[in-house]
C-alpha cells in the first residue's frame, strides 16, 4: 500500500501531520511523534507577544542596578547570545531539525510586518523544512474594512516570501466574505500552501462569577463539515498545497479529507487527547480502508469527491441547503 504524500514540495510517507500544539514544543514532544509515526511536525508556535515580554523582562533584569554604585553598571552579567528573547525557541527548532527525519515545520503568529519577516528568516536559518504562517487578527476597528483585512493577509505572504526561500504555508481562519477569493490572492502573493482552518479564541461567562472565561476546547468530528467544504472547493482549482485540519479524530476523517482534495491532514486534537500513539492507529486504519476499498495509494482517493467534478456547484449547495430544511421532519436528525 502507498501512502506516500507530497506537502509543499515535501515527500511524506503519509498524508498525516502532526500540526503545533504543546506536544510539538520540545525536541523530546517532537521526536516522541516521530517515533509514533507521524509523517512531519509542526513546532510549537513562535509568538511575536512572547518574544517583545521576554525582550522586557531581559532589559529589566539587566539593567537592574545600574545607578546604585558606580562599580557596578548591573548586578547581572549580559548574555552574549540572547537572540532577542528568540534563542531558545531558535535552538529548539535546530536541534529537533538536525535530531529527526521527518520534516519539521515552523509556525509563526506575528503582529507586526518587521517582526513577521525577521523571525521567519530566523526559522529559515534555525532549519525549518518550511514555514506556517498562523495569522490571527481579530478586527474590532469598526472603521477597518473587510478589503483592508485582506490586504494585511497578503502583505504578510508577500513580505515573508521576499525574504525566504523555503515554502510558505498560510494557516487561514474561515471568517472572509468570499474564502475562495482570499485563498486565490494569498496563492498570487506566493504562498506555497494553505491550511483551512485555524481556530480563534473562544470566551465563555461564568454565570456564578460573571467572570469572562478562557476556553479552547479540543476540536470534535463535529468540526469537519466547513473545511470539508472549502477543500473540496479549493481542490485542483489552486496551485498550492492544501492541508486539512479541524476535527480529525480518527481515520474516517482522514479518509473524507482525502477524498475532498486535502494534500495532508492535520491533528493536534486527537494527539494530545489519546497520545501521540493516535498517530499510527489513523494511519493504519486509512490503509486498511484504501485496502477493503480497492485503491492501492493514497494518490488514487486524493480529489475523488472534490468540487471540480459538479458543474454548478453553488446551485448544488443551494439545493442541498434547501433540501436539508424542507426535508428535516421534527425528532429525525438525518
Amino acid at each position: 500500500m502507498n501512502l506516500s504524500s507530497r506537502y509543499l514540495g515535501l515527500q511524506l510517507a503519509h498524508p498525516i501531520v502532526a500540526s503545533a500544539s504543546p506536544l510539538s514544543a520540545t525536541v523530546d514532544g517532537m521526536r516522541r511523534l516521530e517515533d509514533a509515526g507521524a509523517a512531519a511536525v509542526v513546532m510549537a508556535s513562535l509568538f511575536e507577544e512572547q518574544i517583545r515580554a521576554e525582550d522586557t523582562a531581559y532589559a529589566l533584569y539587566t539593567e537592574q542596578g545600574s545607578d546604585s554604585q558606580a562599580e557596578a553598571s548591573t548586578y547581572f552579567p549580559e548574555l552574549p547570545d540572547y537572540d532577542n528573547g528568540v534563542s531558545g525557541h531558535l535552538e529548539t527548532l535546530h536541534r529537533a531539525a538536525a535530531a529527526l527525519d521527518i520534516p519539521v515545520i515552523a509556525s509563526l503568529n506575528g503582529t507586526t510586518s518587521a517582526g513577521w519577516v525577521e523571525h521567519a528568516r530566523s526559522l529559515e536559518q534555525a532549519g525549518a523544512a518550511a514555514i506556517e504562517l498562523n495569522v490571527y487578527a481579530v478586527p474590532v476597528d469598526l472603521a477597518v474594512s473587510g478589503a483592508e483585512v485582506e490586504r494585511g493577509y497578503v502583505d504578510i505572504v508577500r513580505g515573508v516570501k521576499a525574504n525566504v526561500r523555503i515554502p510558505v504555508a498560510v494557516k487561514l481562519p474561515p471568517y472572509f466574505s468570499s474564502p475562495g477569493h482570499m485563498a486565490a490572492e494569498l496563492v498570487r502573493a506566493g504562498a506555497d500552501g494553505l491550511v483551512l482552518f485555524n481556530r480563534f479564541y473562544a470566551p465563555d461567562i461564568d454565570l456564578l462569577t460573571l467572570r469572562v472565561t478562557r476556553s479552547l476546547p479540543l476540536s470534535t468530528a463535529a468540526e469537519l463539515p466547513l473545511t470539508l467544504v472549502w477543500i473540496a472547493l479549493l481542490s485542483r482549482r489552486l496551485a498550492c498545497s492544501l492541508g486539512a485540519g479541524r476535527g480529525v479524530e480518527t481515520e474516517v476523517e482522514v479518509v473524507k479529507y482525502l477524498l475532498a482534495g486535502a494534500d495532508v491532514v492535520m491533528t493536534a486534537s486527537a494527539l494530545l487527547r489519546h497520545g501521540p500513539e493516535h498517530v499510527a492507529t489513523m494511519r493504519d486504519g486509512l490503509a486498511r480502508w484504501l485496502g477493503a476499498n480497492g485503491f492501492d495509494s493514497v494518490a488514487a482517493i486524493r480529489g475523488l469527491k472534490d468540487a471540480s467534478h459538479v458543474e454548478h456547484v453553488d446551485a448544488l449547495f443551494r439545493a442541498q441547503y434547501v433540501a436539508s430544511l424542507t426535508d428535516y421532519l421534527p425528532g429525525k436528525l438525518a
